[in-house]
């Protein structure tokens, strides 16, 4: 595609050009830190990239996704979803954090859209062209946001739960959404799956689900390498430029997805 193109050009000749930094900003009484990638050899405005973190925090996977998309001259914030950029200790930790945003979509909400106003008011940042990807517990709770209707046109979650904590009378499906599956993710049970694809079926939602085969849950996350949650390499990497396709697609814009 003509605009892959151009950015990938982009990012093979400018890739020394990106700038990162730590970006401090408030939800109501919470401080949060951020993490802002930018290419500044790459005229704006650029479509922004909101990025949510896995559920042990703000790591190293988000903060190298924030990167890589800058290469390619978007401009991209890893949001901090627990507050001063905090890492859980343990895998207990991360389930006790996580829980409480994913049991509140109001709260993940407010979380979501703190920090949707730092990208907006980037000023290499075209506000209108916003997308968000999460990994794993971000997976989970992009799609939550698309089902709240926040104002972002797509989504994309990388083997991130299905299942919903919104209510039906509140969801909406204005955003385009990719799901990438990994098809042998023990903690996303099939029945999840098939109740998920009946929903955006049902919904006529601008939808699609990508299942690569010997992928477990975590599979784009390098640091990934328990049995259950192990880095795929050809699975990442396919999942990745079907990202890129899907943005292209969207910010471009083509009849399906306006």
């Amino acid at each position: 595609m003509r605009v892959l193109a151009v950015l990938l050009c982009v990012a093979a000749s400018a890739r020394a050009a990106v700038e990162t930094e730590s970006l401090a900003y408030r939800e109501g009484d919470t401080e949060l830190t951020g993490y802002l990638a930018r290419n500044p050899a790459v005229a704006g405005p650029m479509p922004g990239i909101l990025i949510v973190h896995e559920w042990t925090g703000l790591g190293e996977h988000p903060k190298n996704s924030a990167r890589r998309l800058a290469e390619l001259g978007y401009v991209a914030f890893a949001l901090d979803m627990y507050g001063g950029g905090q890492l859980a200790k343990d895998a207990g930790q991360a389930a006790e954090w996580s829980a409480t945003f994913k049991n509140d979509p109001a709260l993940a909400r407010r979380r979501f859209e703190a920090a949707l106003k730092v990208l907006e008011a980037q000023p290499d940042v075209d506000p209108d062209r916003i997308a968000a990807i999460g990994y794993c517990f971000g997976g989970t709770i992009v799609l939550e946001m698309a089902r709240l209707g926040v104002d972002v046109q797509a989504v994309v979650s990388f083997h991130g739960g299905l299942g919903s904590q919104v209510p039906h009378e509140q969801r909406k499906y204005d955003a385009a959404v990719l799901v990438c599956h990994g098809a042998d993710d023990p903690h996303v049970p099939q029945a999840e799956v098939t109740a998920f694809l009946d929903e955006m079926k049902a919904a006529g939602a601008k939808f699609e689900f990508v299942q690569y085969q010997g992928a477990v849950h975590s599979f784009t996350n390098p640091e990934a390498n328990s049995e259950s949650a192990r880095f795929e390499p050809t699975a990442a990497r396919r999942s990745w430029i079907a990202m890129l396709n899907f943005l292209e697609l969207v910010f471009v814009g083509t009849p399906a997805y306006k």
